[in-house]
């Protein structure tokens, strides 16, 4: 459904760091790169991140968020350390969350400019 999201940060060199290490072992990487603006993916940019001059504001309670598909369980264990490594903060330790299916293994963390971000795989381990 959908081709490719953008989101506006500070400062995309800032976010650079946090993204390459956090995406890695989920198998993405910066595919794009220009002045205020990183692209990212596997085989064609689906995230983009951009300058913005007015970024829309963190707020906890919107319900929004970006899922990143891991393909394994390990990788979600990966993205959750390097996140928080870079400068994220830990919004759900890696685990099952069965509430949401039997396989559903996720992890969740906070980005420095307040995006809610998750990794996700839903493959028996």
């Amino acid at each position: 459904m959908l081709d490719h999201v953008s989101i506006g940060v500070r400062d995309a060199n800032a976010s650079k760091r946090f993204y390459d290490a956090a995406l890695k072992p989920l198998g993405y990487s910066c595919l794009s790169q220009s002045p205020g603006s990183l692209g990212y993916g596997a085989q064609a940019v689906q995230l983009w991140v951009n300058d913005a001059g007015r970024p829309v504001p963190a707020e906890a309670e919107s319900g929004l968020h970006f899922c990143f598909s891991a393909p394994t369980r390990a990788s979600v264990d990966a993205f959750h350390a390097a996140a928080l490594r870079e400068g994220g903060k830990d919004n759900g330790q890696p685990g099952l969350r069965t509430a949401y299916g039997d396989n559903y293994y996720a992890a969740f963390v906070i980005d420095p400019d307040g995006y809610r971000l998750e990794a996700y795989c839903g493959r028996p381990e």
